[in-house]
């Protein structure tokens, strides 16, 4: 009898197109972790393409591949259906050319219909062969410099535990899922949290979900799925490591901890022991975890050092932060010795994933109200902030996170103008801040003085001669998000009133920080809570994650408990010439508008701001 040889080529046939579509093999695995672009085959390049509801692929492309052989992969593999839809890479839409697209890109698959459904099931794979399809480490770093030394070496760790068979562990607190990473001996040395797990985004563990990646998300210009990148920005502008932001980069990271709320073809949520068996690719942060002893919102403030405060400041200022509260500053006591500032304690700012919006919104800093920000700043950290150079800043976002928005950068340095000739000016930290913050009156949302400056630098640029007649034939146009994406958001645009008074300690608080709250506060390792706690639940039972109180929540959403942030000037509808002389107005303006303040200020500090108890 003779063999069967039509059975074998019928076998072979498959591996092979499969080897051949989504490149190493399983013996390469051990390379992925140190793999760079300096060290890939000559024309090719390693991307990890992500579905708007989370799925994840690493895939190795070829100097002639494009976007259509791109979703082929992607409908082969996952059996994602490609009609209709657009490959993205930050603000660019991939057409079909792929060239400059460098290695370790992270790329979206969003769908073109405007009318896009809130519960599409996420398509995760779940079978055996997914594993031949991606053939990736356990954690692949997405970009690689010499910043990102100590995680390296954190994710080196990581891998050895898993191999192991040292689980992560869920973090219970947050809006987001979030993961504790261990090392062999079990001690916490990373926290992972997945794009795809933010609040609204499609696979949140915690109820807050109805949102596809991309589309806007807590803040109006955060989108989902875009935190985790902001937080590795935070990191990357930390220049010296001024701040202390510990050590954070973006990965792409399989396991089976991580949450799926929908599983193929849609149905009902998996039972816990069926999640577990199933291998999930994701894209999130990486960042070092930190041990301290409580969080600043837990301990009084007076005893925090001077320098510390401010440099955190410094960096919030920089970057934009809309969310700095007290629960994101670490407070680490150092018994018998003291830190680099001669003090007891130690400072680490956390969160960024609310940092760097695509629109001046309004901003959120704790700090403003300590007595430290009233302090004048120090020669050394008014050396830092001269020597801060926006263009540099800018060059290396985009060398380092290539997938980073146009406005984020361009918000990135009107904060970095805006700090150097605050500071130039005498204004100390609290002074800065209160002009970047808003004032609330009434019922009514004020601009803060740097909108208004930008607000008037606008309306310069738009009656320059050279932009005028351009700008009378577009009309009012916004191109900060397309219309499918806005929506009901679009009437948020109104004139605004000011009067031009200062801002003197307001107190109000950010909506984003009650939210927060409200859901679940606790200490590590206390992850039992009243119900009462959990008021903002809507989520079905998922694995580790309490289900109770989900009725009283399911007639109040995410959405309902946030106020919507108004726009009052928008930077990403600009040419770059009409950004270039935006910026130039912007600095003429801002010089009149400090030297106000600083004669303001200065008979301020004619009366004492500090209480007598304040010890530093």
């Amino acid at each position: 009898m003779s063999p069967n040889l039509d059975s074998a080529i019928k076998s072979q046939v498959p591996a092979l197109l499969l080897r051949r579509l989504f490149g190493a093999s399983r013996r390469d695995e051990a390379k992925q972790l140190s793999r760079s672009p300096s060290t890939a085959p000559v024309g090719r390049r390693r991307v990890y393409v992500q579905t708007e509801t989370g799925c994840v692929l690493g895939m190795d492309l070829d100097r002639g591949d494009n976007a259509h052989t791109v979703k082929r992969r992607l409908q082969l593999a996952l059996n994602v259906p490609t009609g209709e839809t657009s490959l993205t890479f930050g603000d660019r839409v991939l057409e079909n050319d792929l060239s400059s697209i460098r290695s370790d890109s992270p790329l979206l698959l969003t769908r073109n219909s405007i009318n896009r459904s809130c519960s599409t099931p996420c398509l995760c794979p779940v079978s055996k062969d997914f594993e031949q399809k991606d053939c990736s480490g356990l954690v692949e770093m997405l970009g690689c410099s010499s910043s990102c030394d100590r995680v390296k070496r954190l994710v080196e760790d990581v891998v050895t535990a898993i191999r192991s068979g040292v689980d992560p562990v869920p973090i219970s607190s947050g809006l987001g899922g979030s993961y504790y990473f261990r090392n062999v001996i079990g001690d916490r040395v990373a926290i992972v949290k997945p794009t795809d797990e933010e609040p609204f985004a499609p696979n949140n563990p915690k109820g807050f979900v109805g949102r596809a990646l991309g589309q806007p998300g807590l803040k109006k210009s955060v989108r989902v799925g875009e935190t985790g990148f902001r937080e590795v920005a935070a990191y990357l502008l930390d220049h010296d490591n001024f701040a202390n932001v510990p050590a954070t980069a973006l990965v792409k990271i399989t396991h089976s901890i991580f949450n799926i709320n929908c599983p193929v073809n849609g149905g009902n949520p998996s039972p816990t022991h069926d999640q577990k068996q199933q291998v999930n690719s994701k894209i999130a942060s990486f960042q070092q975890f930190i041990a301290h002893d409580f969080d600043a919102s837990d301990h009084g403030t007076s005893s925090f050092p001077v320098a510390a405060v401010h440099r955190i400041g410094i960096l919030d200022i920089r970057i934009f932060n809309t969310d700095r509260h007290a629960g994101n500053v670490l407070v680490r006591k150092l018994n018998g010795g003291t830190g680099r500032f001669g003090c007891q304690t130690e400072l680490f700012p956390i969160d960024h994933g609310m940092c760097l919006p695509e629109n001046l919104e309004d901003p959120y800093f704790e700090w403003i109200h300590w007595a430290q920000a009233s302090i004048p700043f120090s020669e050394e950290e008014l050396e830092y902030i001269r020597n801060l150079d926006p263009g540099k800043d800018v060059m290396m976002l985009r060398r380092e996170l290539p997938m980073i928005r146009e406005a984020c950068l361009r918000v990135l340095v009107l904060c970095t103008i805006f700090l150097k000739k605050a500071a130039a000016f005498g204004l100390c930290l609290a002074e800065i801040g209160e002009m970047m913050t808003r004032e609330f009156r009434g019922m009514e949302e004020e601009p803060s003085q740097l909108e208004v400056v930008c607000m008037e630098a606008r309306k310069r640029v738009a009656e320059w001669e050279p932009f005028s007649a351009t700008a009378e034939q577009e009309g009012d146009i916004d191109f900060q998000f397309s219309m499918d994406m806005l929506g009901e958001y679009n009437d948020l645009m109104r004139s605004p009133r000011f009067n031009g008074s200062g801002f003197k300690g307001s107190s109000y608080r950010s909506p984003l920080s009650k939210l927060v709250e409200s859901v679940e506060e606790g200490n590590d390792g206390h992850e039992d809570q009243n119900e009462s706690d959990r008021v903002f639940y809507t989520g079905w039972n998922t694995p580790n994650f309490p289900s109770k109180a989900t009725k009283s929540a399911m007639n109040r959403s995410a959405d309902e408990q946030l106020q919507s942030s108004m726009c009052f000037v928008r930077l990403s509808d600009m040419s770059a010439d009409e950004w270039n002389v935006f910026l130039e107005k912007f600095q003429e303006l801002l010089k009149e508008a400090l030297q106000e303040r600083a004669r303001a200020a200065a008979g301020q500090r004619m009366k004492q701001r500090l209480g007598t108890s304040c010890k530093f």
